[in-house]
């Protein structure tokens, strides 16, 4: 550790805040669910970095008969598992909340603030992750969060903390949303050159017919209409991220993995775990094979696609996804990809999709939902000019998300620099510009979609 002023001191966390952590109510107590008022959160909320809303709510009965102890606001929440980025993150809870087996809740004591534990947790995220003990998925536990040695300045000095690095997130959030807002009028403008290309084609003077189909439309005279079944085989796969024995070591290709890519190649950092015989069979990942998201926490994350170019022996796709290989002669597989991320088709799996507080797909719908179907000569001259269209547009969302990335960057050395003391900010004076609103932060909160797929719940049946 760095030193740090001579008029700090420190303490194990454990000395200055309630460490726990939760529990998941029994998922078949229908009394624990319907109409809860008690916000419950999973491992994902600590993307929020501020927590201002709970995904689920529990019963007042729930709380008491699991022994729920509820988080009051100005807690703090840290991921304690996952092998992507969840273990080791944290947000600040502006609600009263209780929490999962998967979280530690934080409750400062009088000597430290919240929002200072929040950033102090923030820079010392690499630091988390680190003491992470585990076997195949490693993991924090109550006693390793409680044994943090956390920095203590006088409270007074905290708070200016806190109102310094808010004032400066502030300007960052600013720099990272209009980034964001380029991003999105990017790939609106790459999603409307596909689903052009896709449904009407290329030439703008070729004969149309009905599709039959409303929200298709009239398509080219000389296409199909065909349903997915049709022109490839549709398998879902239960292969988890756990290695479990008796079974074969196995390169997983994750949700994350196909939610943030639109290619999966054999160079991507992908899970270790282990699959059946049948199950490698049947999911290793071939040339031209399409892969889907078929659950999601919202509809519009359903059927999120990515393609397989090259052949991926000892890939095999997870949990939570589905695999569409697609009938060689009568669909190319990066026509399928194209097709199914274009905004209209997507919308049938969107509406198909089912849930309360998680939407999913079924097989059934997969293979039934409706493509526009070129001769197969004609889907390689739409994905070759697709590609050469889209290009520029990809490479300015790349920069941008680059551009991002160099902010974060900033930022975490911004917050490290004034948690340790290496700058002192007690002289900061506020201005009129430097006050900040919680929902002024939300931006910050992470870019990626984080892997919190197969957690275990231990209130499950």
């Amino acid at each position: 550790m760095e030193r740090i002023p001579a008029h700090w001191r420190t303490a194990r966390l454990r000395y200055v805040a309630r460490v726990g952590n939760g529990t998941t109510p029994a998922r078949g107590r229908f009394d624990y669910w319907s109409n809860g008022t008690v916000p419950w959160l999973a491992s994902g909320q600590v993307n929020d970095y501020i927590v201002r809303k709970a995904r689920e709510l529990v019963t007042a009965q729930a709380v008491k008969e699991s022994c729920l102890r509820v988080l009051p606001a100005g807690s703090v929440i840290l991921g304690m598992v996952g092998q992507g980025k969840t273990r080791g993150m944290s947000a600040y809870l502006a609600i009263d909340a209780t929490i999962n087996q998967n979280l530690a809740g934080i409750t400062p004591g009088k000597e430290l603030d919240g929002r200072y534990l929040h950033y102090m947790l923030t820079a010392a995220y690499d630091f988390q992750r680190n003491y992470g003990r585990g076997g195949n998925q490693a993991a924090l536990n109550c006693a390793i969060v409680g044994s943090f040695p956390t920095l203590l300045p006088p409270r007074q000095e905290q708070d200016k903390i806190v109102a310094y690095l808010r004032a400066q997130d502030a300007r960052i959030s600013r720099l990272i949303k209009a980034k964001r807002e380029l991003i999105g009028l990017l790939t609106e403008q790459k999603l409307r050159i596909i689903d052009h290309a896709v449904t009407r084609g290329l030439d703008d003077s070729v004969a149309l017919k009905p599709s039959g189909i409303e929200w298709l439309g009239d398509v080219p005279l000389h296409w199909d209409i065909a349903l997915v079944k049709h022109v490839a085989d549709v398998r879902f796969s239960g292969v988890d991220k756990h290695s479990h024995d008796h079974e074969t070591s196995v390169r997983l290709c994750n949700y994350t993995d196909v939610y943030k890519n639109d290619k999966i190649t054999g160079d991507m950092d992908l899970m270790q775990a282990t699959a059946t015989a049948g199950e490698i069979a049947r999911l290793t990942l071939k040339a031209g094979d399409v892969i889907i998201t078929k659950d999601s926490e919202t509809p519009d994350d359903i059927a999120v696609p990515a393609w397989v170019p090259v052949g991926l022996p000892g890939v095999v796709c997870a949990y939570h996804l589905g695999l569409l290989r697609p009938e060689p002669g009568r669909i190319e597989g990066e026509f399928l990809f194209r097709a199914i991320g274009s905004a209209r088709i997507a919308e049938q799996f969107h509406v198909l999709a089912t849930g309360v507080t998680r939407f999913a797909l079924g097989k059934h719908d997969v293979k039934n939902a409706v493509i526009p179907l070129p001769p197969i000569g004609e889907q390689k001259v739409i994905c070759r000019w697709i590609a050469d269209e889209c290009k520029p547009l990809e490479e300015a969302i790349l920069r941008a998300e680059d551009e991002i990335k160099l902010i974060r960057e900033y930022r975490d050395r911004q917050i490290a620099d004034v948690v340790t003391g290496q700058v002192d900010v007690r002289g900061w004076v506020s201005g009129p510009d430097d006050v900040v609103a919680d929902e002024d932060l939300a931006v910050l909160g992470s870019d990626d979609e984080l892997d919190t797929d197969g957690e275990e719940e231990d209130g499950d049946d």
